[in-house]
């Protein structure tokens, strides 16, 4: 863990920009304010005014890179962590989707010593388990031969082996036994809920026994009727959180406005989802057993031309959500950084520039492009 002094930075702090210095020792937060002093030996970096945020978190993604969170060895993601870091992301959870159990502890187990190895890039937080018990109708990209009723002992089975890294998980509530599996483990893991056709009172028993999110709110859901509700009623209605995918495809701007109009900048989570394709050219891909192509950077299933995940990163989600609201930055940082971390319970140590945190850290020119990532103090990604 490093000891650095960033100096003449345009700090994000409590929702506005103020010029300061931020002192890092051990990889933590020291100190923030004006004309710090670099201890004896401490190297110091002047940012030359340029922006110094929280590194961005990505609570749902299935890769990167090449990569397919779903065949990724313990290499492997951490070049996925470095992927990421190139666009400003210093903190994610491989998002493991719905796949045999075999394949399933196997995933495990690379994210386990994943975990476990010296960061090169993107710290992996831990896991999020996307299934498999989802419902056949709104299954999106997962097969539908894998999926399950609800089961709170296969859960701790995987939750065992992975010793505890599943920090998240989504389930639909209308599948048989979920809501009472949902009320079993919600102490135990954030349970999002998704992939679903739900009605609005299943969907609201599901938030009053502990869900907490909707996993990429709008898509592979039931949409909202004004006799019948649904899901999204419930989601929209209830102060829980909800997931966005704000890559121009998945919501059309004016959703991803009425989102934050309903919920407030507050409870909405910018996630990328995004495929192996991430970062490279059309073509074909892979998205667990799933074939994907990718055109104009729109990834969807060969079999059935159904969206499967996106080619989105989170800078790209910060410059989109900017356009697509007319909001400035100090608006839209918190949805990738403070609000993720506040739902995952880990803000205590991530999400904002305060001491005593992580030294997390992006540093953004005035197009708001990533020019240095920072995790633990030491710079994973410099810009040429």
């Amino acid at each position: 863990m490093a000891d650095v002094l960033f100096q003449n930075a345009r700090v994000y702090r409590d929702h506005a920009f103020e010029t300061a210095d931020v002192l890092v020792c051990g990889g933590v937060i020291d100190g923030v304010g004006a004309h710090l002093t670099a201890p004896e030996g401490c190297p110091v970096v002047d940012l030359g005014g340029r922006v110094l945020a929280p590194g961005f978190l990505d609570l749902h993604t299935h890769g990167g890179d090449g990569i397919d969170v779903n065949a990724a060895t313990a290499e492997d993601l951490a070049r996925i962590g470095a992927f990421f870091a190139r666009h400003g992301t210093t903190g994610w959870q491989c998002s493991i989707l719905t796949d045999t159990e075999e394949q399933t502890l196997w995933c495990i187990g690379q994210a386990k010593q994943a975990m476990a190895a010296p960061v090169t890039g993107a710290r992996l937080l831990g896991i999020h388990l996307e299934g498999p018990f989802l419902s056949t109708e709104y299954k999106g990209a997962m097969p539908e031969s894998l999926l399950r009723k609800g089961d709170a002992a296969l859960f701790r089975r995987y939750q065992k082996a992975a010793g505890g890294a599943i920090h998240y998980i989504t389930v639909s509530p209308e599948v048989e036994g979920v809501n009472e599996m949902i009320a079993e483990i919600a102490g135990e893991v954030t349970v999002a809920i998704g992939h679903s056709g739900a009605d609005y009172d299943t969907a609201c028993r599901a938030i009053a026994n502990g869900a907490k999110v909707c996993t990429h709110t709008f898509n592979a859901m039931g949409l909202f009727h004004q006799h019948r509700p649904g899901m999204m009623g419930a989601v929209l209605e209830h102060d829980i959180y909800c997931e966005a995918i704000c890559d121009g495809r998945h919501l059309h701007p004016g959703t991803v406005r009425m989102l934050l109009a309903c919920k407030g900048w507050d409870k909405v989570v910018a996630i990328t989802d995004s495929i192996q394709a991430a970062g490279l050219p059309d073509g074909h891909y892979k998205l667990g057993v799933n074939d994907v192509v990718v055109v104009d950077g729109d990834a969807k299933l060969a079999s059935n031309g159904v969206r499967a995940g996106s080619t989105l990163s989170q800078d790209t989600a910060l410059r989109n959500i900017m356009a697509f609201t007319g909001h400035g930055a100090e608006d839209v940082l918190p949805l990738l950084s403070e609000n993720p971390a506040r739902l995952l319970g880990i803000f205590d140590h991530k999400g904002s520039i305060d001491p005593g945190k992580d030294a997390d850290l992006v540093v953004l020119d005035d197009g708001w492009q990533v020019c240095r990532t920072i995790v633990g103090g030491v710079t994973v990604y410099q810009a040429e």
